[in-house]
């Protein structure tokens, strides 16, 4: 009996194991067609623009609004800390550096994972379950080509753009409040902030990005394609959509954190 149980447990696992490095080779098929579609034709030009308003102008508030305040709470986190050792002009040189390093890329990636990742798998989802994805194929017409490359190349395209605005933003954040707590001027913060940025700072700011936008896509439009159950199977997709985006994000910041310090540092 205890054998039996062994091995009906052992199958399980098996099979689950199964299941989940079946999934993975869906997802790098998925995602090497639609960035290989990227290069060829027919190009959907007018689908793609529309993404890029959907996730990129669409995501500009809650962005905007988020590496303003993100800023500010650096500087009220640190400014005691400064005072007690006279340093507070350092102050712009540890807000550019966390927010274009780190803060930026990854909070605005998580942001537009949450709005946009949920809203592509639900979108696709949708579609699978009506059956309009099955209409595609029947007229001739790549989904991938026709969905997912044009959602992907927005969010690659726009997610730099977007971790531009924050780390603007977020600077502006930080200077509002040392201005009001460390009696900072303008000139000072400003020159710290510029200057303490190098060449390796802003590669490694812009270039997780394009990464991270890859993963937010891609991780959307499989969840949404491989839809099952009908509307509650839309619901799943869409919260698997979110989590695993967010945590692939952040393993992935990870290791690109280590190969850039170790590239430039």
């Amino acid at each position: 009996m205890e054998t039996a149980n062994q091995v009906s447990v052992i199958s399980i696992l098996t099979e689950a194991f199964k299941h989940r490095v079946l999934a993975v080779q869906n997802y790098v098929i998925l995602t090497s067609r639609a960035v290989m579609n990227v290069f060829t034709t027919p190009r959907y030009i007018a689908d793609t623009l529309d993404q890029m308003d959907i996730i990129g102008v669409g995501s500009l508030p809650i962005v905007l609004l988020t590496g303003f305040f993100i800023g500010a709470v650096m500087v009220l986190q640190t400014a005691s800390q400064f005072e007690r050792f006279g340093q507070t002009s350092l102050t712009g040189d540890v807000v550019a550096l966390a927010l274009v390093r780190e803060l930026g890329p990854s909070i605005t990636a998580l942001l537009v994972a949450g709005r946009n990742a949920s809203g592509i798998a639900s979108e696709l989802g949708s579609m699978v379950v009506t059956e309009q994805v099955d209409a595609l194929r029947a007229m001739g017409t790549d989904p991938i080509r026709k969905l997912v490359t044009p959602r992907v190349a927005a969010t690659v395209t726009m997610l730099p753009l977007l971790t531009a605005m924050a780390d603007f933003v977020g600077l502006v954040g930080g200077f509002v409040v040392s201005s009001m707590e460390l009696r900072l001027n303008a000139i000072e913060y400003w020159t710290r902030a510029i200057d303490a940025l190098e060449f390796g700072d802003l590669f490694q700011g812009f270039t997780k990005p394009i990464f991270f936008g890859l993963i937010l896509s891609t991780v959307g439009c499989y969840q949404g394609l491989n839809v099952r159950g009908g509307t509650q199977g839309v619901g799943r997709a869409t919260t698997e959509a979110v989590v695993v985006s967010s945590v692939f994000i952040l393993v992935t910041n990870f290791f690109l954190t280590k190969f850039m310090l170790w590239m430039f540092y």
